[in-house]
């Protein structure tokens, strides 16, 4: 989390988009949302997996979340 923070403070460039990240966990325990504090960096669970998914679900699963954010974003134009 403070990876994204250093890069949107130092890296991002006018008129570009804040990073964005992954987290990858290998467990789903209510002390791992807590000691994450996730609630405090804006970074929302949008999906579980109990068993990791192939690198071609993954990738599926980001091209779709790509098109979807560059629709809102023109949406928002």
């Amino acid at each position: 989390m403070k990876r994204l923070a250093y890069l949107e403070k130092h890296e991002t460039v006018e008129g570009e988009n804040p990073p964005i990240g992954f987290v990858l966990c290998t467990g789903k325990t209510p002390e791992h949302i807590e000691l994450s504090q996730l609630h405090k960096t804006n970074i929302k669970v949008a999906d579980y997996f109990t068993i990791l998914p192939s690198k071609e679900i993954l990738l599926d699963r980001l091209h779709k979340a790509i098109a979807i954010a560059q629709n809102q974003m023109r949406e928002k134009e």
